[in-house]
């Protein structure tokens, strides 16, 4: 009998081990300032340490809806660009395309020319490239606005391409010229008559082609002068 069946000392054990095996280990909260701890741990030891989490105050999100296979964007260089812009609500409020002659912009990057979401939406890009930009109010046109257009607080989603890139900026285009050039034939003629001849009242005398005839000799002297009394009469006396 004893050879048959286990001892109770030997089912007892065996629950022992049996239970330890299922029971669940009991696990061990980590306070949330001892990881914080943690991190500020690494900080250099001349910076004052502080506890909390940083938390995100604005972020600026894109999708690259095509890559360039141009140049990579650079800092301070001129950058060419086709743009549309909308508000989150689906409005559109400029575009590229309906300036006159739908002509790309140009500005230089990182110059605070632009937005800030301008200014930092295009690192990454390359020349060619197409990224749809989502523009928090901060990183556009901050709490105000730019009424009536764009509204206070406005968070702006932006479709850009870069075009080009250069140092300097681009020169404006000159106009085309003209299909047909006009031929001389097309000019019309000028008259071909003369002014009117001035009446011959208008016209100064003629000049005498000679001078007059001078004397050939002075005028004659007389040749005795008159007869003199030496006593010149006197009046009569009465």
């Amino acid at each position: 009998m004893i050879a048959k069946f286990p001892s109770i000392t030997l089912l007892a054990a065996l629950a022992t081990v049996a239970t330890a095996q299922t029971t669940p280990k009991a696990t061990t909260t980590t306070p949330h300032h001892t990881t914080t701890a943690a991190k500020t741990a690494t900080t250099p030891p001349n910076i004052p340490k502080v506890v909390g989490i940083p938390k995100p105050l604005f972020t600026l999100k894109y999708i690259d809806t095509k890559i360039g296979t141009g140049a990579p964007a650079a800092e301070r260089k001129y950058y060419t660009v086709h743009y549309t812009g909308w508000l989150t609500n689906g409005t559109k409020f400029d575009s590229s395309f309906d300036h006159p002659g739908g002509e790309p912009i140009s500005f230089p990057y990182g110059a605070r020319r632009v937005i800030i979401g301008w200014d930092t939406g295009f690192q990454g890009m390359h020349v060619g490239g197409k990224r749809r930009l989502f523009v928090p109010y901060q990183l556009a046109y901050g709490e105000a606005g730019r009424p009536p257009v764009i509204p206070a607080k406005a968070d702006l989603i932006f479709d850009v391409e870069l075009v080009a890139m250069s140092d300097t900026p681009p020169q404006p285009k000159t106009p085309p010229a003209p299909a047909v050039q006009p031929k001389p034939a097309d000019t019309p003629s000028q008259p071909t008559t003369t002014a009117p001849s001035k009446p011959a009242t208008d016209t100064p005398p003629a000049q005498p082609t000679t001078p007059p005839a001078q004397p050939t000799s002075p005028p004659a002297q007389p040749t005795t002068p008159p007869a003199s009394s030496n006593n010149p009469p006197h009046p009569e006396t009465l």
